[in-house]
């Protein structure tokens, strides 16, 4: 082999390692950099030289360090993310947040903050406009959503545990949930994030003291204060638990029923034991 060739065949290799070995840059920025407690954020950047199939891990941690969101978004176009923080329930704390971006594909990380001062929370009533009711059977599901969001419930009867499922059409946007008692007072607020395909889930506990009023409880499903993208949906609770179909005057003539018929079957000298 000629020395030329050599040369050659030795740039050759230095291109291809330097190519393979790369390594990936991240790019992250918050916008907008300082907000008001109840406000969005919305997080955007890029990156280069992963697997662009997969998602990209954003954490959020609070001013006390606390991890507060670590939705994994997924990577679009020529490698850029992008995430729409809403308020941790009921609001952000005021301080300076961080936001630090990873992938699996890489050791290099990128952050950026945002300053959050502070603003008074509104107090009030849930607007409520005709949500759809979940009916629930021995094992029931209900589901509604003519809108961006399909909302459903899955609920036992009997049960302290109504599992939310629903799909929402607005990948970058966490869905805050929040439930209200009969008479309109919050009782519970949860905060999910969905996945590339826009599902989420949640499962809520009812019981206690906040649950004490029998009842329809209102469970709204929304992404944004004042958003287009909302759902409801009822689920009627009774002693801290999710209301049988039949109910207690259904459960009480089935009673009285089977009362009679055993009283009937008495007088008659009915008996199941054939006798000899």
């Amino acid at each position: 082999m000629t020395s030329k060739a050599i040369l050659v065949f030795l740039i050759a290799v230095s291109f291809v390692s330097t190519s393979a070995f790369a390594e990936s840059s991240i790019e992250v920025d918050a916008s907008p950099k300082s907000i008001k407690s109840l406000d969005t954020v919305v997080i955007t950047g890029q990156i280069t030289d992963v697997s662009t199939y997969k998602p990209v891990k954003i954490t959020v941690k609070n001013p006390e360090g606390e991890v507060v969101y670590a939705p994994l978004v997924p990577i679009k176009g020529e490698g850029e993310f992008r995430r729409v923080l809403q308020p941790t329930l009921p609001s952000f704390q005021t301080g300076t947040y961080t936001v630090i971006v990873s992938h699996e594909d890489t050791q290099v990380t990128a952050q950026t903050q945002f300053k959050v001062t502070a603003q008074e929370i509104p107090r009030g009533i849930i607007e409520q406009s005709s949500p759809e009711t979940a009916v629930p059977t021995e094992k029931s599901s209900s589901t509604v959503g003519t809108g961006k969001i399909v909302l459903s419930a899955d609920a036992i009867n009997g049960s302290d545990t109504i599992k939310i499922n629903g799909n929402t059409s607005i990948l970058d946007t966490d869905v805050a949930l929040v439930v209200s008692s009969p008479n309109g007072n919050v009782v519970t607020i949860a905060q999910t994030s969905p996945d590339s395909f826009g599902n989420f889930k949640i499962e809520i506990k009812t019981g206690g003291s906040m649950w004490k009023q029998d009842g329809v409880y209102v469970i709204t499903a929304n992404q944004g204060i004042a958003s287009e993208h909302k759902q409801m949906i009822n689920v009627e609770i009774k002693d801290g638990l999710v209301v049988p179909e039949f109910g207690v005057i259904a459960s009480t003539v089935l009673a009285i029923s089977i009362f009679a018929i055993v009283i009937l079957s008495t007088k008659s000298k009915l008996s199941i034991i054939p006798r000899y």
